[in-house]
């Protein structure tokens, strides 16, 4: 196909039926256009300059203006699924159960009861969460805010006062909370990990010894950010 073919028929490029274009005012998929095609392909979406309500504004971003998506990725890049913020979260959410909670399993819900482990960054994770992942055999593992509730109420940083290479860890039932100082207070959850040693652990230089929940989450934290680079590496031009 030649370019100009390729442009013009991309200029004409449309996935949805006008004539069931929902009616202005009544609730509606805002996604509607594109839905049908983006739940068959869950390829990525990045920068976006265009008109919609849910476009996001992150000045801290090479790509400030863009469509934020939530993924679940494996190791190889591979996005098992995605969902695109569409602005409109919040309203689902109850008391039980927050926004961020509703969408972690909503990603993961292809994965129910096979055990697998997942890594969570601290946007989402919460002691509830993990619960209710751990009742869909699902083992997990993240970074976590210590303001999140049902967190251990002695985890404050004015509360425990930590120095420099100082680890402390609270069991409840199978939910470890850890907490660990470097060049500041690193808070982690998990299902998977056996409790190290309370103390302080620094190496022979006086360097804070990385405990290995932390490693462990640094590392496999990483695979969203291989499917990011394989997605801009493979772009329409």
């Amino acid at each position: 196909m030649t370019r100009d073919r390729f442009l013009h028929i991309l200029s004409f490029l449309h996935f949805a039926d006008n004539s069931q274009r929902p009616d202005e005012g009544e609730e509606h998929d805002r996604l509607w256009k594109l839905r049908t095609v983006f739940d068959k392909l869950n390829e990525v979406i990045v920068k976006f300059n265009g008109r919609v309500i849910f476009r996001q504004c992150i000045p801290m971003k090479r790509k400030c203006f863009s469509i934020k998506i939530y993924k679940f990725c494996d190791e190889t890049g591979y996005t098992y699924d995605m969902r695109v913020y569409l602005g409109t979260d919040s309203y689902s959410a109850t008391e039980e159960m927050t926004a961020t909670h509703l969408t972690v399993r909503h990603l993961t819900s292809r994965v129910e009861g096979l055990g697998h482990k997942i890594f969570i960054d601290d946007f989402f994770s919460s002691p509830r969460l993990f619960d209710d992942l751990d009742r869909c055999k699902i083992n997990s593992c993240g970074a976590v805010q210590p303001n999140r509730k049902d967190m251990p109420c002695d985890f404050g940083p004015k509360q425990l006062k930590l120095k420099r290479g100082d680890l402390r860890v609270r069991i409840r039932g199978g939910l470890m909370a850890l907490v660990w100082k470097d060049g500041r207070e690193v808070y982690m959850l998990t299902k998977m990990e056996p409790p190290p040693a309370e103390g302080n652990f620094c190496d022979d230089s006086k360097r804070p010894v990385k405990p290995h929940i932390v490693e462990q989450y640094n590392w496999h934290m990483g695979y969203v950010d291989n499917s990011d680079h394989m997605a801009n590496s493979y772009s329409m031009s």
